[in-house]
């Protein structure tokens, strides 16, 4: 392809659980070239290279053609559906634990730690004095088992001083990154915007990760153009914009399908469905543009406070874990949730370890509970690492 008439080349990145994608496009010539590489999870930068690689080699274009690049993504609606992200520690001011049986809250804390502090504002912005005698107490130790924290305050969209001091006192002993609530939504609903905050400290390692890779790749190969994220209801941000809020990349891939599709297909209204390897995504194309969701997305069963599209996810795909599920009097196959690596392809990557193991299992004169079910570590820090389930390839 003649270069001069790819002068202004627009680079798609989507990571998946799955694969990884890039393309090339020209606002003059449609998709330039399309490539597809398996997403790489102990290494995301790998499986990006692959893919980026292999459309500038079928357009045989050079890299400062490259104007523009867009990030998408599925992993931080993956780690929701599946249950996953980082460990974060939940500090909530003026609030108290009869709160967190409002908006699901205590289910999405699970054993994650919450700390209750006096303090907040009321609707006035009138304030109650905010005491942190037992963050203070609590940080030294809680600041080693968590990967980020989030801080949600009574009536903080009126007032947001006290999660602006709690935010400082925990950065300044801990290091670790922090999200307060007032810095998500300026809704009402205290609980709820507390649910957000916390998936969105969750995922605070994840996005960063994925974004450094990302940067770290387009670097070493001399593409210095800004870098912008898919937001959950189509828009872009900046990339620095969404390692601070990366809950607002939640269905950030299924978004770009679906503007992907008016663009493939031309159709103004249409219901798209968007399978992949860890859930099938289901949303509408209205007058030729998404259904937004005013309440707020709901993934993983939570409803959130961030705005996308109006899409309902299922933790059903091409690798969702198949299992019997024997409880009760009968019997029945149950689909996903988690998404597993095939074994074969486990196999590909770990050829000495899986066949190895899967040859004695065959040669026992027992089944076992877990034969065929392996377990890889992610290549993430041990204060980061999520405890992986053991199943089929696991990763």
């Amino acid at each position: 392809m003649d270069v001069s008439l790819t002068a202004h080349l627009l680079l798609g990145i989507d990571t998946g659980g799955t694969y990884t994608d890039a393309v090339l496009f020209s606002e003059t010539d449609g998709v330039v070239a399309k490539a597809k590489s398996l997403t790489t999870r102990h290494d995301l930068a790998i499986g990006i290279a692959g893919a980026v690689e292999s459309v500038l080699e079928q357009a045989r274009v050079s890299p400062s053609a490259i104007t523009l690049v867009s990030l998408s993504t599925t992993l931080a609606t993956n780690a929701l559906v599946e249950g996953q992200g980082g460990r974060a520690g939940l500090v909530m001011i003026g609030f108290g634990p009869e709160d967190l049986k409002r908006d699901g809250l205590a289910e999405a804390l699970g054993s994650d730690p919450v700390i209750f502090l006096p303090g907040g504002h009321n609707v006035h912005g009138g304030e109650t004095p905010l005491d942190m005698t037992a963050l203070d107490a609590a940080l030294p130790e809680l600041s080693t088992q968590v990967s980020s924290f989030a801080v949600a305050g009574y009536f903080a969209v009126r007032n947001p001083a006290h999660e602006q001091r709690v935010r400082d006192r925990i950065r300044e002993v801990s290091h670790l990154p922090v999200t307060c609530s007032h810095e998500l939504s300026s809704k009402l609903g205290g609980p709820r915007r507390a649910l957000t905050t916390l998936l969105n400290a969750r995922l605070v390692s994840m996005l960063d990760r994925l974004i450094g890779a990302c940067e770290g790749f387009l670097a070493s190969r001399g593409i210095h153009v800004p870098m912008m994220v898919v937001r959950g209801d189509g828009a872009l941000i900046s990339a620095d914009e969404a390692r601070l809020r990366p809950i607002e990349t939640i269905l950030s891939g299924p978004a770009a399908s679906l503007v992907g599709a008016r663009h493939l297909t031309g159709l103004d209204d249409a219901v798209v469905s968007d399978i992949g390897g860890t859930t099938t995504d289901v949303a509408v194309l209205d007058k030729g543009k998404p259904r937004l969701d005013s309440e707020g997305a709901v993934v993983g069963g939570f409803r959130t406070m961030v705005e996308a599209v109006a899409m309902r996810t299922f933790g059903l795909g091409g690798d969702s874990e198949v299992r019997i599920n024997e409880r009760g009097l009968n019997a029945r196959i149950d689909l996903g949730p988690r998404r597993f690596l095939p074994l074969s392809l486990a196999a590909t990557h770990h050829p000495d370890a899986v066949i190895a193991v899967l040859e004695r299992q065959l040669r026992a004169s027992h089944l076992g509970r877990h034969d065929g079910r392996l377990a890889v570590r992610t290549g993430l820090p041990d204060h980061l690492a999520w405890p992986a389930a053991a199943g089929v390839g696991a990763l």
